[in-house]
């Protein structure tokens, strides 16, 4: 294996690039995943792995999974401890990382219109609440999570990771906006999750496929057009003095509610 022992070499400077921006991870088609489990997760779910990266100690460490994700990579790359480190998202890398192809997960037309219960996202910018979502989606089961182009890069490396490997395997669309992804569904019922006591107690709603949930920023919620846009506006009822949940905690009760 081709070690790399220079942080000016142009593989690293890649891997720095594909970290930072999600422009550079949109032009180039290709993500990051971090540490020994996330990894393990993108190969058994068939997603492309182009190169794999690790470091010496942690093909000796790891020698069963270090031979699995090598027969599954394109290529694999040798890195220095510290050039390792220079790339890597973590407080204590485990030395192995994939740069991936982005995914072909992008939710059919007809499955949309037809059927299945969804949540939507707009405008949510925190990388650690959109993995959240992800990771609560698969675990309850939703059809898909839809996703305003606004919204923090769901190839993110901290939603990747945040995920726990959820990224791989939830079916996702990227919208241009909300509303105008509204407009072209219309059997689809759709709700816009407010703090409102006015709006309807979520836990007081029985949802039929196919149907949608929205959630809004951490910060300022759903847009008016977005409100506006939506069948029924609902709420999660709170006995406490929190005026409001944050963004992956709203969207975890909403997916519980939707599914139970």
């Amino acid at each position: 294996m081709p070690m790399i022992s220079s942080k000016e070499n142009p593989r690293v400077k890649q891997l720095s690039k594909l970290q930072k921006s999600a422009r550079f991870r949109r032009q180039s088609g290709l993500f990051i995943a971090e540490g020994l489990r996330i990894c393990r997760d993108a190969m058994k779910s068939g997603a492309e792995i182009q190169t794999l990266y690790v470091t010496e100690r942690a093909t000796e460490k790891y020698p069963g999974q270090f031979g699995e994700l090598q027969s599954c990579a394109g290529e694999t790359i040798l890195l220095s401890p510290s050039v390792f480190a220079s790339v890597s998202d973590t407080q204590t890398p485990q030395g192995f990382l994939c740069t991936i192809k982005t995914l072909d997960k992008t939710i059919q037309f007809d499955t949309i219109k037809n059927n299945g219960k969804f949540l939507a996202l707009e405008n949510v910018q925190d990388p650690n609440n959109l993995g959240t979502v992800l990771r609560s989606a698969e675990a309850f089961g939703i059809s898909g999570v839809i996703l305003s182009a606004d919204c923090c890069d769901i190839y993110n490396p901290k939603v990747v990771r945040g995920s726990m490997g959820a990224v791989f395997r939830v079916p996702f669309h990227i919208c241009e906006g909300i509303p105008a992804f509204l407009s072209q569904y219309n059997g689809l019922c759709s709700y816009a999750a407010v703090v409102d006591r006015d709006a309807e107690k979520i836990s007081e709603i029985s949802f039929r496929e196919p149907c949608v949930t929205v959630i809004g920023n951490e910060g300022n919620g759903l847009t008016k057009e977005t409100i506006a846009a939506c069948d029924h506006r609902v709420t999660i009822p709170m006995k406490g003095k929190a005026e409001s949940l944050n963004a992956s905690a709203a969207a975890t009760v909403i997916i519980w509610e939707m599914l139970r």
